[in-house]
């Protein structure tokens, strides 16, 4: 069996917007493929022969990847290898996802695809393996760095805000920096790059710079539930991993490509919000 386009982690966000920008592309969730074993994804993708390969899945708990560094590598990394050698020998393409994770957070002006890499936590650690082994593959490879993707499909922090502010007030750090991205925004942009046929390091994030509390903020706005959250300082609430004070991803190869800015995140979070309320 042969299908031109699969689409890995169909099921998540980025997959999801996928999907629906790719009608007629095979869907593969985990119980399709499970990428904690790399061995087996070069036989399933041997039975679909894609020649796109759009890998959304991936271990996405970034506290949980301190203590459990070894699963993280093997799905974000060895299983991300096994795709793009499987590609190689294909000759298919491979469009797949790393994070803005992958940078420490102390510079002061937004990262670019050509800047130097170092991540100060494990869940980063483990997709910058999977960027060197894909980009080292010699396979046709896309690889997007992203940041703070949320949509109407949970979990996600926009998710995550609207119920826990429901129960009370909450607290939520206001010195962290990045550019939250819209999934469906992002869905879009990706299909843009691999129109205009990029390989490499893509950076690809909504338009706008802002923290943790001000998207928090807006969102409870939006929903109409006021004055429920306050801003902190990141080490007023510690977190098992640490995350970069400064994230901020930037691109010096969008505009070369002929790519169109994306959207700020402000103006699809409405349609998010009014979303997720209804399914709550």
């Amino acid at each position: 069996m042969s299908n031109p386009v699969v689409i890995l982690g169909a099921t998540g966000q980025v997959g999801t917007s996928l999907a629906r920008l790719l009608p007629g592309a095979g869907l593969l969730g985990r119980a399709d493929l499970d990428l904690a074993h790399p061995a087996d994804v070069g036989q399933v993708l041997e039975r679909l022969r894609p020649s796109t390969i759009f890998n959304c899945a991936g271990y996405t708990a970034v506290d949980a990847a301190e203590d459990d560094e070894e699963l993280a590598t093997v799905v974000n990394g060895a299983a991300v290898g096994a795709m793009a050698a499987w590609c190689a020998r294909n000759k298919a393409r491979l469009v797949t996802f790393s994070t803005d994770y992958v940078f420490d957070g102390d510079a002061a002006d937004p990262y670019l695809e050509s800047s130097p890499v170092n991540p100060i936590n494990a869940y980063g650690r483990s997709k910058l393996v999977g960027e060197q082994l894909a980009l080292e593959s010699g396979a046709a490879v896309l690889l997007i760095r992203t940041s703070w993707v949320f949509s109407e499909v949970p979990p996600n922090f926009v998710a995550t805000i609207l119920a826990r502010a429901a129960r009370g007030n909450l607290e939520v750090v206001d010195d962290q920096w990045g550019r939250p991205t819209i999934a469906s925004d992002l869905a879009a942009a990706v299909l843009e790059a691999e129109a205009a046929g990029a390989t490499g390091i893509l950076h690809l994030a909504g338009e706008g710079v802002t923290t943790w509390y001000e998207l928090a903020r807006t969102a409870l706005e939006i929903a109409g539930i006021n004055d429920q959250v306050r801003p902190c300082s990141t080490g007023d609430h510690p977190t098992r991993a640490r995350r970069p004070r400064y994230s901020v991803l930037g691109s010096e190869r969008a505009s070369l490509l002929g790519l169109a800015p994306m959207p700020h995140w402000r103006t699809g979070l409405p349609a998010v919000v009014d979303a997720l309320l209804a399914k709550a």
